[in-house]
C-alpha cells in the first residue's frame, strides 16, 4: 500500500508517516515526490510516498493515502485596502513617488506576515516601473523600506510587486541556477552569472546548496555582484 505525507524537511515528513501508520522506520521504503525551497513567496516543504506491505497497524486512517480527496490547507488571503495607519502611509507614499515619475498606479495590499509585508502596483506602466532585470522595482522597494524605517518599523521588510515580476523572476533565476549547474559539470569549469541584487544571490545559493559537486560564491563590490558557479567534484 502507498501513502503520501508532507512536511518541512524529509526528516518531518518520514517521522510524521512513521507515527501515523505505527510502523518503524525500516518497516517501510520511501519516494520523494516533490521538495520546496524556501523563498520569498513560498515556504519550503517535501513531500513523500511511503510503500508497505501488507496491513499497517494505523491504516484505518491514512490521512493522504486519496490526495486528490483531502481538502487543501486555505491560505490566508490578504485585504487589499490598508488596515492601519502604516500601511496606509506604505500606500500613500509609493503611489505618490510613481506619481512624481510621471505615472499613474493604484497601490494595494499584497500580503501580510510577521515582519513583512506585500505591495502590489497596478499600473498600465508596469513594464517601465518593472525596469531592467527589475532594477526600477527594486529601487522603489528599497525607497519603500527605508521610509518604513522612518516610521520606526526598521524591523518590517516591505516587499513590492507589480504584475508577479518577483515570482516570474524567482521561478526564472531557479531554472538558471540548475541550468549553470548542468553546464559547469559538464565543462568542468566555472561560470559567472549577471550581476544580481542580494535576494536573488541568496535566492541561487541556496538552489545549488545542496548539490553536492557545485558550490557557489559572490564575486564584485556594491549592491549588485555576481554569483560564480563551480564544479568541486564529489
Amino acid at each position: 500500500m502507498t501513502y503520501e505525507y508532507e512536511g518541512k524537511t524529509e526528516k518531518e515528513a518520514i517521522e510524521k508517516a512513521a507515527q501515523e501508520l505505527g510502523l518503524e522506520r525500516d518497516q517501510f521504503d520511501v519516494e520523494i515526490l516533490e521538495t520546496q525551497k524556501n523563498s520569498l513567496f513560498k515556504k519550503g516543504f517535501v513531500k513523500i510516498r511511503v510503500h508497505t506491505e501488507g496491513n499497517t497497524p494505523n491504516a484505518a486512517a491514512p490521512q493522504n493515502e486519496h490526495p486528490s480527496e483531502s481538502r487543501a490547507p486555505r491560505k490566508s488571503v490578504a485585504n487589499p485596502i490598508p488596515q492601519d495607519e502604516f500601511e496606509q502611509k506604505l500606500t500613500t507614499f509609493i503611489t505618490e513617488v510613481i506619481s512624481k515619475m510621471g505615472y499613474s498606479a493604484n497601490v494595494e495590499i499584497m500580503f501580510r506576515e510577521e515582519r513583512k509585508i506585500g505591495l502590489k502596483i497596478q499600473s498600465e506602466s508596469s513594464s517601465i516601473l518593472i525596469g531592467r532585470k527589475g532594477k526600477n522595482l527594486d529601487a522603489l522597494q528599497l525607497l519603500l523600506n527605508v521610509y518604513a524605517g522612518h516610521l520606526g518599523r526598521e524591523n518590517v521588510r516591505v516587499i513590492l510587486d507589480t504584475e508577479s515580476y518577483r515570482i516570474r523572476r524567482e521561478e526564472s533565476l531557479v531554472r538558471l541556477a540548475y541550468t549553470t549547474a548542468d553546464k559547469v559539470r559538464s565543462y568542468r569549469k566555472s561560470i559567472l552569472l549577471e550581476p544580481m541584487n542580494p535576494f536573488e544571490r541568496r535566492l541561487i545559493h541556496t538552489t545549488l546548496n545542496d548539490i553536492p559537486d557545485i558550490e557557489t560564491k559572490s564575486e564584485g563590490d556594491g549592491l549588485y555582484k555576481q554569483v560564480r558557479v563551480i564544479f568541486k567534484g564529489v
